[in-house]
């Protein structure tokens, strides 16, 4: 950091965290290899009861990279990973890495037209999926007419569930690239800080869909950060067992999970879907030390039955992130578990980094998205000009800077040019920091509602709601308002066996909470919410659908 005057939110850092911490700088092959050498007798990763060693791994990256290059793969070149949680994204990942490609990843989620999009932007030179249907159905309809880069499938699928389609055009088994290839001396290359290891794609600060380039310096430098913050934590230590549900096609999952757990020589439960009852089951089968995930996880596990009579004695550490957690569910996992649920706040623009809840949060905190993390600047702006630095309590835009922070927009030079002052990331989250250096989200910028002359914020609203007894989920967006321009309007989800409410009744309950011109307008009730690749709360669908609505003549 420039400054070295020690933050206000420094004596909030456990004992050994350095607040003025540097990342070493150093390339992910180079992080990764470290690792995989360190830590070779210890387990990696468990998936579908398979236990892989970081001895094995390194095999298994080694052979990939080699035959990646003889395939032709350059440095620079695109390679696609079109992969849910399994190990065959750490080989492809970190092997095409080693031969300094640059990974596109593509989400299993992805609808075929997005994935035709992203292809086409990025250009990817091969493409990686699996035999399970829910892979290979939106790839063959995103490529109807077969103009898509060579594909190698990995046998990933359970049974049952095997794409029985008709075969893609020049799609292979993988075993065919693999096969007779050893790991090469020369292997993985040290690649420069700067150059890209990962095109993300992002919603961004706009909410279009673009690339984050991120490089080797900056996915090492908020590993390595991440691994720093948390270096007293007990889940931390070697062999500690970790329940992964966070997709690696995700930053977080990625990052904050599966590269930061590799330099602690950490044990990763790897699993794709999230099923309540399972994970439980494998937290005590298992012995999980750390379990992480977004709000609806934990109302999940909540909801199981005869859960307070489970064995979670072995969990030393829980976090929630990627959406608001009702301060309800926070009180009955501390009731049920001992321990405070943990979290933080960043993006995929700055590599998963920016604030995380420190392990001593004061009960006042609650609420807080946490403390700048260390090796990243952390400012609250005014949103109209970015060069006047706010007080403490005052509203305003995050921006930050260090060395996690993307190169740019790939392909995207005007966006690029519009998400930075000078070297400044501008996040489009807007908050305020407190005296002591706690961070408080008040909500995303192009989220903010114009209702009547007022900013409204969304999140404000739904920290409200959640406040009601009934409510297992609430989400808010701005819809068109002849009067006011736009009010909130609410969509909920409620508790099993609630019975709905009127709008008046919401309207009553919220009076005291929260301001008149926040108070929502319009209510509507859901069986579920329409989810992200993460499994947050999408408010883009909810404002398409609306949109879609309107324009039919039939908004609500």
């Amino acid at each position: 950091m420039t400054n070295r005057q020690k933050p206000i939110w420094a004596r909030f850092y456990s004992p050994n965290v350095d607040p003025f911490f540097e990342p070493e700088p150093i390339c992910v092959n180079r992080l990764i290899g470290r690792a995989f050498a360190q830590y070779e007798d210890r387990i990696f990763i468990e998936y579908r009861g398979e236990e892989i060693s970081y001895g094995e791994m390194r095999r298994r990256v080694g052979q990939a990279s080699a035959a990646l290059r003889a395939a032709g793969i350059l440095p620079g070149d695109r390679v696609a990973l079109h992969l849910p949680n399994c190990p065959w994204h750490p080989v492809l990942f970190f092997g095409a890495l080693a031969v300094g490609a640059t990974v596109t990843h593509l989400s299993p989620l992805d609808a075929p037209e997005e994935i035709a999009s992203k292809v086409e932007d990025t250009s990817p030179k091969l493409l990686f999926s699996t035999d399970a249907a829910d892979m290979l159905a939106p790839l063959s309809r995103a490529f109807p007419h077969g103009n898509l880069p060579p594909i190698f499938i990995c046998p990933d699928a359970v049974p049952g569930r095997e794409w029985d389609g008709r075969p893609l055009a020049g799609a292979r088994p993988v075993s065919l690239l693999l096969a007779g290839h050893e790991p090469a001396e020369d292997l993985p290359l040290d690649m420069p800080l700067d150059h890209p290891a990962l095109l993300q794609f992002t919603g961004g600060t706009t909410g279009a869909p673009k690339a984050a380039v991120l490089t080797h310096g900056n996915l090492s430098a908020a590993a390595q950060t991440v691994a720093h913050v948390n270096i007293d934590e007990p889940a931390a230590q070697p062999g500690k067992k970790a329940l992964q549900y966070a997709p690696l096609f995700h930053i977080m999952g990625l990052v904050g999970n599966m590269m930061r757990r590799a330099q602690e020589g950490g044990y990763i439960s790897l699993r794709q879907r999230f099923d309540a009852a399972a994970c439980i089951d494998d937290v005590e089968r298992l012995g999980i030390n750390t379990l992480a995930g977004v709000p609806t996880m934990w109302i999940g596990i909540l909801g199981v039955q005869g859960i307070s009579g489970r064995d979670l004695s072995s969990l030393d550490y829980v976090a929630a992130s990627g959406a608001p957690l009702p301060r309800e569910v926070y009180n009955r996992i501390l009731a049920l578990t001992g321990l405070r649920l943990r979290g933080g706040w960043g993006m995929t623009e700055s590599s998963a980094l920016g604030c995380q809840l420190p392990r001593n949060i004061p009960e006042e905190k609650l609420g807080a998205t946490g403390i700048p993390n260390p090796a990243m600047e952390f400012r609250v702006v005014d949103p109209e000009d970015p060069n006047r630095v706010l007080a403490i309590g005052e509203t305003g835009e995050f921006i930050l800077r260090g060395p996690s922070i993307m190169k740019g927009y790939w392909n995207r030079p005007e966006e690029t040019a519009a998400a930075f002052h000078e070297d400044w990331l501008l996040t489009g989250d807007i908050g305020y920091m407190d005296e002591d250096g706690f961070v408080f989200l008040v909500d995303r910028k192009k989220d903010v509602i114009l209702s009547g002359g007022y900013n409204v914020y969304p999140l404000t609203i739904e920290n409200a709601i959640h406040r009601h007894p009934d409510v297992s989920e609430a989400i808010v967006i701005g819809v068109p308002d002849a009067y006011r321009g736009e009010s909130a309007k609410a969509f909920i989800c409620l508790n099993q066996g609630a019975s709905p409410f009127t709008l008046k009744e919401l309207q009553d309950f919220l009076s005291d909470k929260i301001g008149r011109h926040e108070v929502p307008r319009f209510l509507e009730f859901r069986d579920s919410l329409p989810r992200t690749a993460v499994g947050k709360a999408s408010r883009r669908v909810l404002k398409d659908e609306e949109a879609a609505r309107l324009s039919a003549g039939s908004a609500k």
